[in-house]
C-alpha cells in the first residue's frame, strides 16, 4: 500500500516488521522518503524492500531504484483491474506532495495503463530499463487474476522478469470504486492455477518465482496457495488489522478514526500499531503452515510447491455449491519428467554485453572521486537504455544529490535505442549528434540530455522527427532539448523535469503534475490532457492551438508574468546554446513580437492553489505588518 492510501506511521510500522524478520515490505505507487534508506539508530529499517512502479511513476528516480531489493511493475490491481488510480487533492499533503513531485492540494491521477507499455516487448523493455536503474534488485511483474493470465505470464517470463504476482479480486478494496470491487476481477486462486500450468506447460515454470495476494488470512491460505503453484505471498489486509484497522470502508474519504488510512495530522496521532503486532501475527501464520505441512508429511513448503494433487475437493450438498467443478484447477499438467513445477534458476544475465559497462569504466574518476569527464562515443539502435547503468553506480555512490552539473558529459554520434538516458541522475549530461527511439529521459532524474541532427544532416529539424513516443516519461527533474520534434505522450506523467521541444505529436503533457515544457512549434491533438501541475509554454504562431488543446483540466492564458517571461527566455536561450537551433535563434532575436505569439497552459486545479496561497500570504503580512 503506497503512502497515500495509508500514513505514514503505518506504512512504516510495517517496513520495520517485514525486516525484522527477513520478509518485504512494498512501497506501493507514490515514492518513498529518501530518509527511510538509512537505518535507524536502533538498528531498525524503515526502508521498503519492493519498490513499485506504477503507471502514474510517482516519486520513482534512480536514488528510489537503487534503494531496492526488488523492483515491482504493477501492471493492474486486483481489484480493479485495467482501472487507473486517483488521489484526491485533499490526501496531498505537504509530505505526499514532496514524495510524489506534486503540488500540495492538487489530486493525482494515475492512467490505466503504463504509456511505455502497449505490447509484451514493451514490457520487456520496461524491465530491462529496471535492471540497468539497479542491477541488484531482482525484477517482479504483478498482473491480476483473469481469463488468459497464463499466457500474458508466459510472455513475462520471455521477458526476463525475475518474479510474477498474480493478484486476486479481493485484495486492496478500501478504496477502490464499488463498481469494481463487486464486478472485476476473479479470485487468485482461478488466476494463479492457469498460471502455474501455462508456465510448466511451455518449460517456463523453472526460469520464474510466483507471488500470490488477495486476502490471504490464514496458514491454510498459504498451503493452498503453494500447491496452486505460488512460492511467495502477500498478505495486507491481516497485517493492518494486527495494527488496528477496525475496517470502517473510508479509506478515501481522509477519515479513518485509527489512523491507518489518513493523513489528516489528528487522526494520524490515534495510530496504536507496532512492528511486534504485524510479527506476532505473521509469526503464528507460519506456526499454522508448518502445523498443516507435518500432518501431510512434508518437511518444507518447498515439496508442495505446483503440488496441486494434493488438494482435493470438498463435497457440499449446497444447491449452488454442489455442481461446482474445479478438477481444471486442480490438475496437473501432463508434462514431461523432469520438468520444473518451481523455481529452480534465475533468468540470463542481459546486461552483461552494455554499452555502459564501458562508460562506467571511462568515468570512474567521476564516480569515484567527483572529477570532470568528456568522452565521445558511437551509438546504434542496439545500444538501449544507454547512460542508466551508469547512473546507478553514480546514485549508489553519492546518493540522491549526484554529482556537480556536467561532471560527467557524454556525445553520442549516431542512433541511439530505447530509453536512451532513463532515469539519468544529477551530474551527468548525455548529448547525440543524430536521433533517438522511444523512452528518451524516461524517469529522468536531475540528468541533462540534449538530442540534435548531424551538423551535415538535409532535412529540416523543426519539420523531422528527431526522437520517439513517451519521452521524458516520469520524469522527476533534470533538463532535456530536442532540436526536433518528438513523438506522441512527449513529457506523459513529467512531473519536474525543463525541457524544449520543437513539436509534439499526440497527447502531448499528459497526466503532467510538475515541471516545465516549452514547445517551439505544432502541436498534436489532446494536449494537456489529464495535466494537473507543472506549466507548459507553446509558441502558437499560427494560432490554431486552441483546438488541439484538451481544456478539460487546465486554462489557456497569455503571457503577463514576469517570471514566466524569464522561464522562457532562459529555456529557449539554451535551446540555442545546446542544439543550435535556427528557430530558437529568430526567437531571441526578436523576442518580443515572438513572446506574443506564446500561449500559457495554466493546469485549473495547480492555479487554484497557487492563488489560495498569495491570498494567505497578503493576509499574513497585513496581519503582522
Amino acid at each position: 500500500m503506497s503512502f497515500g492510501s495509508i500514513s505514514k506511521e503505518a506504512h512504516e510500522t510495517l517496513a520495520i516488521a517485514m525486516n525484522r524478520i527477513g520478509g518485504r515490505s512494498n512501497t506501493g505507487e507514490g515514492g518513498e522518503d529518501p530518509a527511510r534508506f538509512k537505518k535507524d539508530s536502533n538498528g531498525d529499517s524503515r526502508n521498503s524492500a519492493i519498490k513499485q512502479v506504477a503507471s502514474g511513476r510517482f516519486g520513482v528516480t534512480s536514488n528510489y531504484l537503487v534503494n531496492a531489493t526488488e523492483l515491482q511493475i504493477k501492471i493492474a490491481q486486483g481489484a480493479k483491474p485495467g482501472e487507473g488510480g486517483q488521489l484526491p487533492g485533499h490526501k496531498v499533503d505537504n509530505f505526499i506532495a514532496k514524495t510524489r513531485y506534486s503540488t500540495p492540494g492538487v489530486g493525482l491521477i494515475s492512467p490505466p495503463p503504463h504509456h511505455d507499455i502497449y505490447s509484451i516487448e514493451d514490457l520487456a523493455q520496461l524491465i530491462f530499463d529496471l535492471k540497468n536503474a539497479n542491477p541488484h534488485a531482482e525484477v517482479s511483474v504483478k498482473l491480476v487474476a483473469e481469463v488468459g493470465v497464463g499466457t500474458i505470464a508466459a510472455g513475462v517470463a520471455k521477458g526476463f522478469a525475475d518474479r510474477i504476482l498474480i493478484s486476486g479480486d479481493s485484495g486492496g478494496t478500501g478504496a477502490s470504486p464499488l463498481s469494481s470491487i463487486r464486478h472485476a476481477g476473479v479470485p487468485w486462486e482461478l488466476g494463479l492455477a492457469e498460471t502455474q500450468q501455462t508456465l510448466v506447460r511451455n518449460g517456463l515454470r523453472g526460469r520464474v518465482r510466483v507471488q500470490t495476494d488477495g486476502q490471504l488470512k490464514t496458514g491454510r491460505d498459504i498451503i493452498v496457495a503453494a500447491c496452486l503453484g505460488a512460492e511467495e505471498y502477500g498478505f495486507s489486509t491481516a497485517p493492518l488489522i494486527a495494527m488496528g484497522c477496525i475496517m470502517m470502508r473510508k479509506c478515501h474519504l481522509n477519515t479513518c478514526p485509527v489512523g491507518i488510512a489518513t493523513q489528516d495530522p489528528v487522526l494520524r496521532a490515534q495510530f496504536q500499531g507496532t512492528p511486534e503486532q504485524v510479527i506476532n501475527y505473521l509469526f503464528y501464520v507460519a506456526e499454522e503452515v508448518r502445523e498443516y505441512l507435518s500432518a501431510m508429511g512434508f518437511r518444507s513448503l518447498d515439496e508442495i510447491i505446483g503440488r496441486a494433487d494434493l488438494l482435493k475437493q470438498r463435497k457440499v450438498d449446497h444447491w449452488k455449491g454442489k455442481n461446482v467443478d474445479l478438477s481444471s484447477i486442480l490438475q496437473m499438467p501432463p508434462v514431461a519428467v523432469g520438468t520444473p513445477i518451481r523455481c529452480v534458476e534465475k533468468q540470463a544475465d542481459r546486461i552483461a554485453d552494455q554499452l555502459d559497462w564501458e562508460l562506467i569504466k571511462v568515468c570512474n574518476p567521476a564516480i569515484e572521486r567527483a572529477e570532470r569527464v568528456q568522452f565521445e562515443s558511437p551509438i546504434a539502435n542496439k545500444n538501449r537504455t544507454a547512460g542508466t547503468l551508469l547512473s546507478y553506480f553514480v546514485t549508489a555512490k553519492h546518493g540522491e544529490d549526484g554529482l556537480p552539473e556536467d561532471t560527467i558529459d557524454l556525445q553520442f554520434n549516431g542512433s541511439a535505442g530505447q530509453s536512451f538516458g532513463a532515469f539519468i541522475t544529477k551530474g551527468i549530461t548525455m548529448r547525440i549528434r543524430g536521433d533517438a527511439n522511444d523512452y528518451v529521459g524516461k524517469g529522468l532524474s536531475g540528468g541533462k540530455i540534449i538530442v540534435a541532427p548531424t551538423a551535415d544532416s538535409k532535412f529540416i529539424p523543426e519539420k523531422n522527427i528527431l526522437i520517439g513516443n513517451v519521452a521524458l516519461y516520469g520524469a522527476t527533474a533534470g533538463e532535456a532539448y530536442f532540436r526536433g520534434i518528438a513523438g506522441e505522450r512527449f513529457a506523459v506523467r513529467n512531473s519536474g523535469a525543463k525541457t524544449v521541444v520543437e513539436g509534439v505529436g499526440d497527447h502531448g503533457c499528459e497526466y503532467m503534475t510538475g515541471g516545465v515544457v516549452v514547445v517551439l512549434g505544432k502541436t498534436g491533438r489532446n494536449f494537456a490532457a489529464g495535466m494537473s501541475g507543472g506549466l507548459a509554454f507553446v509558441y502558437d504562431i499560427d494560432g490554431d492551438f486552441k483546438d488541439n488543446c484538451n481544456h478539460e483540466m487546465v486554462d489557456l492564458v497569455p503571457i503577463v508574468d514576469y517570471k514566466d517571461i524569464a522561464t522562457i527566455s532562459n529555456l529557449v536561450n539554451r535551446h540555442v546554446l545546446y542544439t543550435g537551433s535556427t528557430v530558437a535563434e529568430n526567437i531571441v532575436n526578436d523576442f518580443s513580437t515572438a513572446l506574443s505569439h506564446f500561449k500559457k497552459v495554466f493546469p485549473k486545479d495547480y492555479r487554484r492553489v497557487l492563488e489560495a496561497k498569495r491570498v494567505a500570504q497578503r493576509q499574513w503580512e497585513l496581519v503582522n505588518g
